[in-house]
């Protein structure tokens, strides 16, 4: 596989002229993420004004993770927007919200919902499990576009299939982008619309290396 280095620069290569559109997405994104945190501020605001009113509290904050879980295709979207941009597709601001589009919404949701449950499950027994197994769901979202005939769960994994071997590369990968974490948290967060779209396009370099490397892998055995 290319070396980390190798791979974030093919992300700046393949951003460069691309940084607008992906700066506004991920804008958005968190702009949607707030607002469907609404109901649970208005939630923990009653509970601090009338405490007896708990019921109401817990059903605006109720409100609030539903819609959370039922927009987990947003996230979707804004990731295989990188990996269209790496294979120099066009993309806009709309392919955000493919997620929820052409049929997809169904099976992106119930795989992102099991990668995440699962990932929680794998946590609750110890920590270290539960960033491993993070790490072999972490390509996902990129199998559920190039392979639409599997369902969720075979997505799933077809992901730790490819991770085999790899989970410590792509550890490593996030790792480099610590410093660039700091430097965001000093400008009160806002370096964070550069720094996600860098890390996104870094990673959709990844799984196209990964899983070359897996198809040749696989062809040999064969």
């Amino acid at each position: 596989m290319q070396l980390n280095s190798e791979l974030r620069a093919q992300a700046r290569e393949r951003l460069e002229g691309q940084w607008g559109t992906f700066v506004l997405m991920t804008f958005l994104f968190y702009v949607i993420q707030v607002l469907l945190q609404i109901p649970g501020y208005i939630g923990s605001l009653l509970e601090v004004l009338s405490p007896e009113n708990v019921l109401a509290s817990l059903s605006f904050s109720n409100i609030s993770n539903i819609l959370s879980l039922l927009a987990l295709p947003l996230s979707w979207g804004l990731t295989v927007s990188l990996l269209r941009n790496h294979r120099e597709e066009s993309v806009d601001l709309e392919n955000l919200f493919d997620g929820f589009r052409g049929g997809r919404y169904t099976r992106v949701f119930c795989a992102l919902f099991l990668v995440n449950l699962f990932t929680f499950l794998w946590a609750l027994l110890l920590i270290i499990p539960g960033i491993m197994k993070a790490f072999s769901y972490a390509l996902t979202p990129y199998i559920l576009l190039d392979e639409p005939e599997l369902t969720a769960r075979q997505a799933i994994t077809r992901s730790c299939e490819i991770m085999q071997g790899r989970r410590w590369k792509l550890f490593c990968l996030y790792l480099s982008f610590i410093g660039w974490g700091i430097l965001s948290l000093l400008t009160f967060g806002i370096g964070f619309l550069w720094l996600a779209p860098y890390m996104n396009a870094s990673i959709a370099a990844f799984y196209e290396d990964a899983r070359a490397e897996y198809e040749a892998e696989n062809s040999i055995e064969q």
